[in-house]
């Protein structure tokens, strides 16, 4: 039986689902957290899908060994791919998962023109595409990004490096686009590099904040909200303090970026 005072378990391929675990703190900063990398294996993003579910059911288990009361699934080719059976394999959990917030970005723009940047396997499975059915005048280019989660994952997501791919990429949608969905949770912390590429009057969305809202309302309905702890522990599969480093630099980059 959860109690209240368990941690909130957050995992992702590797450190993009630190700015889930950002948007979590802010709006729940009484929780106590357990985030899980799984850098050694990542990125999910270009594996196939029997793969991604054999790997998020992996770390979904070693999560739910630690005690949590909710697994928040900060990685959108898990959620894409993998969400029935993690809420298979654990029901006894509250499971959420994230999405590209297509919808809320179409909402905005109608009658626009909407670039949905994500992994190759999340632009594959397509299913995040039902949120834009109520704005059928909304264009909606979908941008798979290979390597990009590699260039965060190094830690080079604000440097001429992330620049120079960001703009080869992006090259046939400079002055065309209204608004960017960032589809990946390692995405937002390109933030600063894609306004350099794309100028600063593209409006970008990404899930995390949906996330967290849909994390809070599932964890009151079930009497599980804890304004009594704050401690955030952070585990890698990847056994490597400068990963650990990473993710640190990362949380702490929330008003940054």
């Amino acid at each position: 039986m959860a109690k209240r005072t368990d941690p909130i378990g957050v995992f992702d391929s590797g450190v993009g689902g630190i700015s889930v675990l950002r948007a979590l703190l802010h709006k729940m900063p009484g929780e106590n957290y357990l985030y899980y990398g799984d850098s050694a294996n990542a990125p999910y993003g270009t594996r196939t899908p029997e793969e991604v579910t054999a790997l998020a059911s992996n770390v979904a288990s070693k999560l739910a060994d630690q005690g949590v009361k909710a697994l928040v699934v900060a990685c959108n080719t898990s959620t894409s791919v993998a969400m029935e059976t993690l809420k298979k394999n654990h029901p006894e959990l509250i499971v959420v998962g994230i999405e590209p917030s297509v919808g809320l970005a179409a909402s905005q723009f109608p009658e626009g023109h909407i670039g949905v940047l994500a992994t190759p396997a999340t632009i594959a499975g397509r299913r995040f595409m039902y949120q834009a059915e109520p704005y059928p005048n909304a264009k909606i280019s979908l941008i798979p990004a290979p390597n990009l989660v590699e260039i965060v994952e190094a830690g080079k997501y604000d440097t001429p490096e992330a620049d120079a791919y960001l703009g080869n990429l992006l090259r046939p949608y400079i002055g065309k686009l209204d608004a960017l969905v960032l589809g990946c949770t390692h995405y937002p912390f390109v933030e600063k590099a894609l306004h350099r590429v794309l100028g600063e009057q593209v409006a970008f969305f990404d899930g995390s904040s949906i996330t967290a809202e849909e994390t809070y309302r599932q964890l009151l309905a079930a009497g599980l909200l804890n304004e009594d702890g704050g401690a955030v522990q952070i585990q890698n599969s990847l056994q490597d303090k400068k990963i650990l480093t990473l993710c640190m630099e990362l949380l702490g980059t929330q008003e940054e970026i």
